[in-house]
């Protein structure tokens, strides 16, 4: 392969001006959401002083995360996704002005703080199956990998700025105002998808209006059933399928076991005594990788065999943050930065890959709920993955919490190489 084909592939943003908007308001929701993240994480840590509140924070976005995720699959399948995307984005913004709310007017108890949280939680996880199907409507079968890759970037590059300026507006301003910020981006998202155009469950799916009105307490009953059936039918596919399966478990040995974002504030307490502006050093070291491994996605994009770039990735991943353990037991902080920039970018690679591969291996029909499965994993996991390292944290220290997440990591990742075969077989097809 040339060096320019190496580099990102930026056709579907010329093939597709639906796609095209799409893109940037992701981006702007991506920075405000990545604002707001340092903001959430300052104000529990200087609440608390205690990684077990940081932990909970973990917990009080995966419940919502998981249920609501799994519930956004069917509504995704039997709805107009369009306009599931609208709804949830919408809701997200109300609780970001909330959030915005309980600082100016001085009433933030840490359950009030933990319960917004979980709703703005819920409303993303709502919607984000629907979202994850725009891709693959709005670009033809073979640009959805580029289409994937460059969300990927968009999404690194909000967190290349957003956590820094995240740190600057908490030092010059206060949290509210990374609140704030947060909800006119989601704002102008929601602008994005209103400018879509519809997206109704294709034939083959049952649709929502097909009831009879006046039965409504049955059609009620029967919608539920559904819908239960729906999401087992999403969670089947996964099982059954050893490339999704496979996959899944992989990001899951990544982020269940190694994810070291909540171990932050502690890390900048002992290494930069607590400053603001420098917590928000550690995620946009991140996003550096991240945004580096984008540029140069083509060769991700442009190859057919997902899965082994997958592997190798979460292999990285978990190398990487073993480094970063390790630089953080002997307090060299700039050692700590250099390693997540590594670790950033085999998380954009890995991503992206297990992205592609999920879109291209499940029927449309099933999309919404498969799709709903891998926004589960893919967010709710990252979740519990901090909540696991906080509390490992509090019974050790932050260094070690993460140098034994990521050597478990690496184990497990090499436990479903070795039972998964068919991860490192997957080929994509024209």
């Amino acid at each position: 392969m040339s060096p320019r084909g190496a580099l990102i592939d930026l056709t579907p943003l010329h093939r597709s001006a639906p796609f095209r908007r799409l893109w940037l308001g992701g981006m702007l929701a991506g920075l405000g959401a990545q604002i707001a993240v340092v903001g959430v994480l300052f104000q529990v840590w200087e609440l608390t002083r205690n990684p077990f509140w940081v932990a909970a924070l973990g917990l009080a976005q995966a419940g919502p995360m998981i249920v609501m995720g799994l519930v956004g699959g069917p509504v995704a399948d039997v709805l107009d996704r369009r306009k599931v995307g609208l709804w949830a984005t919408a809701g997200q913004s109300l609780a970001a002005l909330a959030l915005a709310t309980q600082i100016l007017l001085g009433a933030y108890p840490l359950p009030l703080l933990l319960v917004l949280i979980s709703v703005q939680t819920a409303f993303g996880a709502l919607g984000a199956p629907a979202r994850r199907t725009f891709t693959v409507r709005l670009l033809d079968r073979s640009l959805v990998p580029a289409g994937i890759a460059l969300q990927m970037v968009s999404f690194q590059a909000a967190m290349l700025v957003g956590p820094a300026l995240g740190g600057v507006l908490i030092g010059a301003t206060s949290v509210a105002v990374c609140y704030l910020v947060n909800a006119v981006a989601l704002l102008i998202s929601w602008w994005s998808v209103w400018s879509l155009p519809a997206m109704p469950p294709r034939r083959g799916v049952p649709s929502a209006r097909s009831a009879d009105p006046a039965r409504a307490t049955a059609r009620l009953r029967r919608r539920l059933r559904r819908a239960l059936v729906m999401i087992g039918e999403g969670v089947q596919q996964v099982r059954r399928n050893p490339v999704l399966r496979g996959s899944f478990l992989l990001d899951l040995a990544a982020t269940l076991l190694a994810f070291p974002v909540a171990l932050f504030p502690m890390v900048n307490t002992e290494l930069f005594d607590s400053d603001p502006r420098t917590l928000g050093l550690f995620l946009s070291s991140i996003a550096v990788g991240g945004v580096s491994a984008g540029l140069a996605s083509g060769l991700v994009t442009r190859t057919a065999h997902l899965g082994r770039v997958q592997l190798l990735a979460v292999g990285v991943w978990g190398v990487a943050l073993v480094g970063f353990g390790a630089a953080a037991l002997a307090g060299t902080a700039w050692l700590c930065l250099a390693f997540l920039v590594v670790a950033g970018a085999a998380d954009t690679v890995s991503v992206t890959s297990r992205a592609a591969m999920v879109q291209l291996a499940t029927a449309d029909s099933h999309l919404g709920r498969v799709s709903a499965v891998e926004h589960v994993i893919g967010v709710a996991g990252p979740d519990i993955g901090n909540a696991r390292a906080g509390a490992v944290a509090g019974l050790t220290t932050p260094a070690w919490s993460a140098l034994l997440g990521a050597l478990a990591c690496l184990g497990a990742s090499a436990w479903v190489a070795l039972r998964h075969r068919e991860v490192a077989d997957f080929v994509v097809e024209d």
